[in-house]
């Protein structure tokens, strides 16, 4: 049974809104866009999925029902009329054009990326009442796509300065999303998951593959690997680590991939020297020989920038480096560090300058982000908002804007707009044409269907 209710997805003073419009308003036109922020620039991610959720459904009657006893109750005016009209003449789908740039595009901030409006001169009042589920389900994943996005840049900078690695095959699994349990809802997980593997393709949010597989036609959208927690460490008591890790090589070593165990339970630097670098070495070698398995050792505690060096050095004593073409030393293949504790942006760039400061290559750590990553965001990020930049009423059309004398970064753009060669131009000054900006759904319609590899490519042309 599907419970969603458009109807009630909106703020309150929304339902008031019909009765607010000059006489004889037969069409409003709005648009979103990220007014700037943190970055410069933005990855556009999330309005397929919400297209899917919200509007591929009709309105009921059922769903009118509802929101006319809800509203009764919570001292709103509710705008039965202008519902029932679209159950009776557009059978509940809501008559709207929404058209955009295509999803994964990058661009400058302060650009166009939704342009909406409505179809049914009777429904004027219905291209602003979306804006509250229309506008939350675009900056969140857009946010954190843009936010994975920067750091890839990031990563793949130091990459190139301190590695002979294959960029474009080690870049991908640099950053893993440890996210799912420090975000706020499933739904998070699911689309902020799903907006960081537009950059990369790791991840332990199982929600995102849901969502790729349930939005975007993508079987499997991301990957993990065999990792240890504290408790399954643990559980085997100080006495028996060196069993702990043993346990988790004889596992799991034997698949040829990677086995990820969490070492800081105790004494990070006793399991480096004297577990990994000792006892379990000549294990951990012979699986690597047999198998190609590599070891991850994770520290989940202490200073991020400290501990990383620190850890990589007390390898690089037991299991030996070698020395890359640019300089840098680098562990053998078959062991690396993850760090997982503490990443956020800045932490992320300042253990890769250390760690570059030190000479030791950037390929040695890959990086695990929780909140950091899809939680450390709101609306202001990339300070989205959506707004009205044109009317008609009757057959004379009117811009429509904002120009506050207390805030000149709020205001908003006039006219019908479009989007060409990423920047953001009135739609009557190019003769009509949309430039690069798509009719993705028109009267209960979905008219463009991408899949999650087409995202992906056009985030990394």
């Amino acid at each position: 049974m599907n419970n969603y209710n458009l109807i009630l997805d909106t703020d309150s003073y929304k339902h008031s809104h019909f009765a607010q419009y000059p006489a004889g308003t037969t069409m409003v036109n709005s648009y979103i866009e990220s007014r700037g922020g943190t970055y410069d620039k933005t990855v556009f991610f999330g309005l397929q999925a919400w297209i899917k959720k919200a509007l591929s459904n009709p309105i009921t009657l059922q769903n009118i029902e509802e929101a006319a006893e809800i509203c009764e109750l919570h001292a709103v005016p509710f705008n039965k009329a202008g519902w029932m009209h679209i159950l009776n003449k557009h059978s509940g789908h809501l008559p709207l054009e929404i058209e955009a740039a295509p999803e994964g595009t990058v661009l400058n901030t302060k650009n166009i990326l939704v342009q909406v409006r409505n179809t049914d001169p009777e429904c004027y009042w219905l291209t602003s009442f979306i804006e509250t589920a229309m506008l939350r389900a675009i900056w969140y994943p857009t946010t954190v796509a843009t936010v994975s996005y920067h750091l890839k840049q990031v990563i793949g900078q130091y990459l190139s300065e301190t590695s002979d690695a294959q960029i474009d095959m080690v870049l991908p699994f640099m950053l893993h999303d440890f996210g799912s349990r420090g975000v706020s809802s499933e739904e998070s997980a699911g689309l902020g998951g799903l907006a960081h593997l537009i950059n990369f393709q790791g991840t332990d949010t199982m929600a995102a593959l849901l969502y790729g597989r349930r939005y975007y036609d993508i079987d499997m959208a991301g990957f993990s690997v065999p990792a240890s927690e504290h408790s399954t460490m643990t559980s085997w008591t100080k006495d028996f680590e060196v069993d702990a890790y043993r346990n988790m090589i004889n596992q799991f070593g034997d698949s040829g991939g990677i086995v990820s165990i969490v070492s800081d339970s105790y004494d990070i630097f006793n399991a480096v020297d004297n577990i990994f670098g000792n006892k379990l070495k000549d294990l951990i070698n012979q699986k690597a020989d047999e198998y190609g398995t590599r070891l991850v050792i994770r520290p989940d505690s202490g200073d991020p920038v400290e501990i990383v060096e620190q850890v990589i050095t007390a390898l690089m004593l037991r299991f030996g480096h070698s020395v890359n073409s640019k300089g840098f030393k680098v562990l053998p293949d078959h062991i690396r560090v993850l760090q997982g504790d503490g990443i956020n942006a800045q932490s992320l760039e300042e253990i890769l300058a250390n760690l570059k400061t030190k000479g030791i290559s950037s390929e040695n750590v890959v990086f695990g982000m929780g909140g950091g990553l899809l939680q450390q965001c709101d609306r202001d990020t990339l300070k989205f908002a959506m707004k009205c930049s044109a009317i008609a009423i009757g057959n004379e059309h009117r811009d429509v804007y904002k120009d506050p004398v207390t805030d000149q970064g709020k205001a908003s753009k006039k006219g019908v707009l479009s989007l060409v060669e990423g920047n953001t131009i009135r739609r009557d000054k190019i003769n009509g044409h949309m430039g690069q900006l798509k009719t993705v759904f028109r009267n209960g319609d979905i008219l463009i269907n991408d899949s999650f590899d087409d995202i992906r490519a056009r985030a990394n042309a």
